[in-house]
């Protein structure tokens, strides 16, 4: 029985659910990156990365390629830099409704006052 689409989604955005999957998605918009240098910029243990790449190498959304001793990561395509700018622009208009509404009841307690 085929998985309906709205559970594959939901069960892409829980991979997207960790702070170091996120981080390394973010690093990666700017182009392939060797994993000494994800981990110089993300400060994890080097197991907890390889954890998550491999994660995200799993679900297809990044691809790596070995140069010798080294293993650089780099985005499967264009639409996951998309989705991270629309995450960018999202949380940017969440967190500005919050500013504006913390400053009205900043605003109401000084009248209150």
């Amino acid at each position: 029985m085929p998985v309906p689409l709205y559970q594959a989604k939901a069960e892409f955005f829980r991979m997207l659910g960790h702070p170091v999957r996120i981080r390394v998605l973010e690093l990666l918009q700017d182009g392939p990156m060797p994993v000494r240098d994800l981990l110089a910029a993300i400060e994890v243990e080097p197991s907890a990365l390889s954890q998550q790449l491999a994660v995200l190498r799993r679900s297809g959304i990044v691809t790596s390629a070995r140069n010798g001793a080294t293993v650089v990561y780099e985005l499967a395509g264009g639409d996951v830099a998309q989705l991270m700018l629309a995450a960018r622009r999202i949380l940017t208009e969440v967190l500005a409704g919050r500013s504006v509404l913390l400053e009205e009841l900043r605003e109401s307690e000084v009248a209150a006052s």
